[in-house]
């Protein structure tokens, strides 16, 4: 259950604190206040299996929606306004469900693989593809510096978490990933 007294942002609970970490999200827990509607991706994140692919599915469907009404610097501006709108939500959400980074929060690979098709982009479908297994991958695997993001902004045990640092880091490691995508993309296109 959400905080009662004043708004999440004053009243930030904490696993360190003696609350327990919130059960899996539900549609209650995605209405109750904007931050959840946008970290969990407008719903993607519910899903009961594997909630990550299905936010980087709606993350490509969006984004292929973006590209039909909206010009390319549309879109970079969506994706840059879309980063600090994300550490806000993921923040808020995170601290609500009292996890640092709680696998249902799926806006950090909205951002992250909007990033990786807006930067890739003009590419054909089987580009897209390639782009999303790329990007799945160094986001479900964390090899080498994907796993040092995650880790970098996780508190070390017994210490208080502090939920901006937190909600930062829930976005960095799927931006480095997205950066290790288009690494290996660009790698490519070189040979």
């Amino acid at each position: 259950m959400l905080p009662t007294s004043g708004s999440p942002i004053d009243t930030p609970p904490s696993p360190l604190h003696g609350e327990a970490p919130r059960a899996r999200p539900d549609t209650r827990f995605l209405l109750a206040h904007p931050a959840h509607f946008i970290a969990l991706g407008f719903g993607a994140g519910l899903s009961r299996f594997a909630p990550g692919t299905v936010g980087t599915l709606w993350a490509w469907a969006a984004f292929l929606a973006m590209q039909r009404w909206l010009s390319t610097a549309a879109i970079g501006w969506i994706i840059l306004a879309s980063l600090p709108l994300g550490w806000w939500a993921c923040t808020v959400a995170a601290r609500n469900m009292r996890v640092t980074d709680p696998g249902s929060i799926v806006w950090d690979e909205v951002i992250a693989f909007w990033l990786v098709l807006w930067l890739v982009t003009p590419a054909g479908l089987f580009g897209q593809v390639v782009a999303f297994v790329l990007f799945r991958f160094f986001d479900a695997v964390k090899p080498g510096p994907v796993k040092w993001a995650d880790g970098c902004m996780k508190e070390p045990a017994g210490r208080a978490v502090r939920w901006p640092r937190a909600g930062f880091g829930i976005l960095f490691d799927d931006l480095v990933a997205a950066f290790c995508t288009l690494l290996v993309i660009a790698l490519w296109r070189a040979l």
